[in-house]
């Protein structure tokens, strides 16, 4: 999705200026003749990225509008423009709260770069933010990423459910973010900022899930040689989140039930109840009532646990959810890795869209990981995605996924290209570019990118111009491949 960035002066022929360098590189850009204009774009709701800003304007000053901004709570990185490059002038709005600034005219060049600089930091800054909260048990509703129905309902459930400490049974398949929920209602109560302790129940060891839940004296088995709190007292004060509980084995659900019901627990090996004050929250992928029914899990503690069950939608539940998942997944994972990706091509992301996704979020994040990682494209190309390129079929996106720069008409090739890629098609039609081999598995990432590559010559004749166009990739770069892959001899006539 195409950033959006606000140019506020007063200056018409300036901000259409700005305009185009900016509309060249993919930027969404939206106006504001002066700074109260500006203030009203930014607080009314409007997704704006960034923000260029120039500082003398009629009326209010660029300097006051920033302020005004900064005041108001408001992130969203700034550049200023100013017609005089006074040192005083660029400290004060430093000062202010401005990442960058600009002198007029400037270059095309040096405007891409200010805004690519500025939008870096507010991703920096965001990320900051958010792992913050996630160490401090502060994660809110407002870090859930989505605004379908379906995660509009698990939002309201989930600010109703945390007004009180009534227990929370959330439902889902693997990897839709239960702990992401759970985290949320524990940051929207009165206990944020308290521990906030997660179990896997199906990752604890049979024969010590009774110590780590509820911990052990010293010396109260073999190998004891030190106090354990244990995870309830680790989370004392705070909650305490079960995933997996349908995990648990039956001995630890009846100690389970009478913890949750006395509120006190035994350590091994203690002589005496330990009171404890924790909510619980617990998770599970599996269906309670069909447990409960083969006796695998015990009835009473499921309707312990089971007051105030929400359900997490599946990734294939909310796909109009997906856009911005991605959006989120780069820009963290370019502040991880050092990259510079800033965005997915319309095609790959529709194609992402109506991907059905068995793994649900998690699985999204690490496809965009990877296809970060590997990347040397400013935008996410659908080659990026190999394994699920392979199983999803092409089809065309729509024009409403397309930015402006994406969206301009594709350049008509020579006639020469044309024809041969005619016939190079009609040739290998039943042949093309394999993702999987003979016995289904995913084929090599070097070999798959040996066969597009070859393809890509092909179909265009040996044009690298227009196969490093096509491929999303620079000329150097195709060279380089092209000289690893040993396919040299394929591109002896290239133009």
């Amino acid at each position: 999705m195409a950033k959006t960035i606000l140019i506020c002066d007063d200056d018409p022929t300036q901000r259409r200026l700005i305009q185009a360098v900016l509309e060249r590189e993919g930027f969404g850009v939206v106006h504001a003749e002066n700074g109260a204009q500006a203030y009203d774009r930014l607080s009314g709701g409007q997704t704006i990225d960034a923000v260029i800003l120039d500082l003398v304007m009629p009326g209010q000053s660029g300097i006051d509008t920033l302020k005004d901004i900064r005041a108001a709570g408001i992130k969203t990185p700034v550049v200023v423009l100013t017609a005089s490059g006074g040192i005083d002038t660029v400290v004060k709005a430093m000062q202010a709260g401005a990442q960058d600034f600009f002198i007029k005219p400037a270059s095309p060049e040096r405007i891409v770069v200010s805004v690519r600089n500025a939008l870096q930091m507010g991703d920096m800054v965001a990320e900051v933010q958010r792992l913050k909260k996630h160490t401090t048990g502060r994660t809110s509703f407002d870090d859930l990423v989505g605004a379908s129905q379906a995660m509009l309902m698990v939002r309201r459930l989930g600010e109703r459910a945390a007004k009180s400490n009534i227990p929370v049974l959330i439902l889902g398949e693997s990897g839709v973010g239960k702990e992401l929920i759970a985290r949320a209602i524990q940051g929207s109560s009165e206990r944020a900022g308290k521990p906030f302790v997660a179990v896997n129940c199906g990752a604890l060891p049979e024969n010590l899930v009774e110590s780590i839940l509820f911990g052990h004296e010293k010396g109260s088995f073999t190998g004891a040689s030190d106090k354990h709190l244990g995870k309830f007292q680790e989370a004392n004060g705070g909650t305490l989140f079960l995933d997996e509980i349908g995990e648990l084995p039956l001995d630890m659900q009846v100690k389970l039930l009478r913890a949750l019901q006395e509120g006190e627990i035994d350590p091994v090996g203690s002589k005496r109840p330990v009171k404890v004050d924790v909510r619980i929250i617990s998770a599970t992928n599996r269906n309670l009532q069909d447990q409960v029914k083969a006796g695998a899990f015990r009835e009473d503690l499921f309707y312990r646990l089971n007051v105030f069950p929400v359900d997490a939608p599946s990734l294939r539940e909310r796909r109009e959810d997906i856009p911005a998942l991605v959006e989120h997944f780069i820009r963290r994972f370019n502040i991880e890795e050092g990259k510079r990706v800033t965005g997915v091509s319309p095609e790959a992301l529709h194609m992402l869209t109506q991907y059905d996704w068995p793994g649900n979020v998690r699985q999204l994040e690490n496809t965009i990981y990877r296809a970060i990682v590997l990347s040397d494209t400013p935008h996410l190309q659908a080659f990026d995605f190999p394994a699920i390129s392979g199983q999803s079929a092409p089809m065309p996106a729509p024009a409403s996924y397309a930015t402006a720069s994406e969206a301009a008409p594709t350049p008509t090739l020579p006639q020469v290209i044309v024809e041969h890629q005619a016939a190079f098609n009609e040739l290998h039609q039943d042949a093309p570019v394999r993702i999987l081999d003979d016995k289904g598995h995913l084929r090599k990432l070097e070999e798959i990118e040996r066969d597009l590559i070859e393809h890509a010559i092909g179909v265009y004749a040996g044009h690298m111009s227009e196969v490093a166009r096509r491929l999303g990739i620079g000329r150097s770069t195709l060279y380089r491949k092209v000289r690893d892959c040993g396919l040299e001899g394929m591109v002896k006539d290239a133009s």
